[in-house]
């Protein structure tokens, strides 16, 4: 099983909005024959990819899964019906499916006489896919907030110098996280002060679906910006019902897609709205990239489940430099959100903290 977990790791670029998923199959005497894991979204499960290696060697064996097989047919066949052509044994999975459409695997092995065993290792499963399992028991996505700070909690100077805070490591560490994330969101502000691509660039994801998404009460965003000349069939601007028409059509026209939400006590995007209407599409995970006013509105929301915060060793000072996270704020320190630091680790002259929300520690126990 613990080999199993290796290989699910390898999926944490790809799988989702599906889980990462391993599996390892031994034969009836207890010698590997065959392991496999989830590649990417619509592409075959971590069993068929163990049991075609396994081939005939599968037949009496025992199958070790990270999560229970699924029993439905969905972009690929049930993993049960390819279990039961293999002749597999026994099976063991470290948790059972908590998604109702997908469920049920188990109990359809145990019905044709296969051995079926829950838990080894369960705890180690349910972190594993904590960002797919707050999707699956909340139908919302995983929040994750990222940014690059200085010492003092800074995003950029006084006359708005950002570029560039953290050095390359961290830069490189930053476009991994969108690689891991479904959809990745920014501020119309950044849209018209960076003219941000928002693409994933490191090759590292095979190709899961992915959403440059735009939070733009009024549809400020030029047709000219980057985000909606370049593939803009992956872009997706939400706004409220004040967006004028004019702006509405001359959006559509580029290939974007719109998105009305309600609006906030501010007028503007309403963050939990739009976390809903996100759920669907499917965003299981995603990345919150800033500015400020963004992150302070999906903190305000108290939706952020990780923040990842890559540091500088520099002072920059100043009432009117920008601070990583805006909005209202918490009006006392016990109202806060609080964070568990999970991770701390240099990225060459900075460092990586990454936090993990405490009411979002225990998603993963109750989901």
């Amino acid at each position: 099983m613990a080999r199993a977990f290796e290989l699910a790791e390898l999926g944490r670029c790809g799988a989702s909005p599906n889980p990462m998923v391993g599996a390892v199959v031994l034969d009836r005497r207890g010698g590997l024959a065959g392991e496999g894991y989830h590649i990417r979204y619509g592409g075959p499960h971590a069993e068929v990819e163990a049991l075609a290696q396994a081939g005939e060697r599968a037949r009496g064996g025992t199958l070790y899964v990270t999560l229970e097989p699924c029993d439905h047919l969905g972009k690929t066949p049930p993993c049960s019906e390819a279990i039961l052509a293999a002749g597999i044994a026994r099976v063991v999975a470290a948790m059972a499916d908590p998604n109702p459409e997908a469920s049920g695997g188990g109990g359809r092995l145990r019905s044709a006489g296969v051995e079926v065993g829950f838990g080894l290792l369960e705890e180690r499963a349910r972190l594993l896919n904590r960002r797919w399992l707050r999707w699956a028991a909340t139908a919302r996505p995983w929040v994750t907030m990222k940014a690059a700070v200085s010492l003092d909690g800074r995003t950029a100077t006084r006359t708005g110098e950002s570029k560039w805070i953290t050095g390359e490591a961290a830069r490189r560490r930053g476009l991994e996280l969108r690689e891991e994330h479904d959809a990745v969101v920014v501020g119309v502000g950044t849209v018209l002060a960076d003219n941000p691509q928002l693409t994933r660039r490191l090759g590292l994801n095979p190709g899961s679906p992915y959403r440059r998404i735009v939070l733009d009460s009024t549809l400020r965003t030029p047709v000219t910006a980057d985000v909606v000349r370049s593939h803009p069939s992956l872009t997706l601007i939400a706004h409220t019902r004040h967006a004028p028409d004019d702006r509405r059509a001359a959006l559509l026209e580029t290939g974007v897609e719109l998105l009305e939400v309600n609006a906030d006590d501010r007028g503007k995007v309403d963050v939990q709205a739009l976390l809903t209407a996100l759920a669907p599409r499917p965003v299981a995970a995603l990345l919150v990239e800033g500015g400020a006013e963004v992150h302070g509105s999906f903190v305000d929301a108290g939706v952020v489940d990780e923040a990842v915060f890559f540091v500088a060793p520099i002072l920059i000072g100043g009432t009117a430099s920008r601070p990583a996270v805006a909005g209202l704020g918490s009006g006392t320190l016990h109202a806060a959100p609080g964070f568990v630091i999970e991770n701390v680790r240099p990225l060459g002259d900075d460092l990586e903290v990454a936090a993990v929300c405490l009411e979002t520690t225990h998603v993963h126990w109750t989901g």
